[in-house]
């Protein structure tokens, strides 16, 4: 099992800028991709961004943070990061990171294990 828990959110102004943190802790030595997600209250689940943890480190990144976010681990795969710049109004949500343990879930977006979420609300 991989244990996940998220830290850095909070609240700032558009335009500013905010790191997120992932601590993971378990099997992450056996993860295959790790990803930021984010959920508003009465709305859907949404990935954002997704890195393989393998040496390449593809990443990948939603239409709507794309340019302005940027996904990070380390080799250990024990802490993911999420850098956010640029942010709007419409990036307030709970964010959430995710471990995907086999390719199907990367690809997919069905992701193994999960945290508990940790707050941004970004004002206008």
């Amino acid at each position: 099992q991989v244990q996940l828990v998220e830290s850095g959110g909070g609240s700032v102004q558009a335009g500013g800028s905010l790191r997120l943190s992932c601590a993971a802790s378990g099997a992450t030595s056996a993860t295959v991709c790790m990803g930021w997600f984010r959920q508003a209250r009465g709305k859907e689940r949404e990935g954002i961004a997704r890195i393989y943890t393998n040496a390449v480190g593809t990443t990948w990144y939603a239409d709507s943070v794309k340019g302005r976010f940027t996904i990070s681990g380390d080799s250990a795969k024990t802490t993911l990061y999420l850098q956010m710049n640029s942010l709007k109004p419409e990036d307030t949500d709970d964010y959430y990171c995710a471990a995907g343990m086999d390719d199907g879930s990367c690809y997919s977006g069905i992701y193994n294990y999960w945290g508990r979420g940790t707050h941004v609300t970004v004002s206008s």
